[in-house]
Formats: structure tokens, C-alpha cells, sequence
């Protein structure tokens, strides 16, 4: 057994417009970042501001609840155990105004039909 430290970054005031959001980087296949894994920790009032996604991305609610956004900034509601995916290059937004514990997997390769 080996204990490992996992690379941790926070989201407060990046180019998007992202506040009280810590990512945790659980897995990444090879240097060429084909699948990466990550938790997000989303505090209350959280924002992860709009861009657009890199990859195809599943976005996956494993506690609490908040909003995702498309390219409309329409926000709607998402809850544990409920999930989105986008596309490359599709626009997006996330948040929650009570918190929610997330998991991202971002593939170059589609993640679900």
C-alpha cells in the first residue's frame, strides 16, 4: 500500500468567474490527458463560471444539489444522483447556493450514447 497526495486546486477568482470551488484531481490516463477524473467540492453560493467544455465531459451530483447552465445561462436544477454531459466546445455554467460534492470525468472520446 502507498498513500499518494492528489494535486488540489481551488477555483476562486479564475478567468471565468468561479468562486468557492476545490478540484481534486483523482486520475488522468497518460500525459496526453485523454480521460481525467476529478471531485468537486462546491461550497455554499459556488459558481463554476462559464467556458466551454474541453473534452466531452460527464458532470455527476454525489451529494447535496445546485444548477447547470448551457450556452442559454438558463440555470437548472441538478441533485445527487443525477448527472449532464456535454459536448466539446459546448458552452456551460454550474453552481449551488446550498453545496454539492461532484464528479467530473472529461474523455476525449464520448462517455455515454
Amino acid at each position: 500500500m502507498k498513500f499518494v497526495e492528489l494535486p488540489r486546486g481551488v477555483l476562486d477568482g479564475d478567468d471565468h468567474g468561479s468562486r468557492h470551488v476545490t478540484m481534486l484531481q483523482l486520475a488522468r490516463l497518460d500525459a496526453t490527458e485523454d480521460l481525467r477524473v476529478h471531485i468537486a467540492w462546491c461550497g455554499p453560493d459556488s459558481v463554476v463560471g462559464r467556458h466551454p467544455a474541453g473534452a466531452h465531459q460527464l458532470f455527476a451530483v454525489v451529494s447535496g444539489s445546485g444548477w447547470v447552465a448551457d450556452s442559454a445561462g438558463q440555470p437548472i436544477p441538478i441533485a445527487e444522483g443525477q448527472a449532464v454531459v456535454w459536448n466539446p466546445g459546448e458552452v456551460h455554467e454550474s453552481g449551488s447556493e446550498v453545496g454539492m460534492i461532484v464528479a467530473i470525468v472529461a474523455s476525449a472520446t464520448p462517455i455515454v450514447d
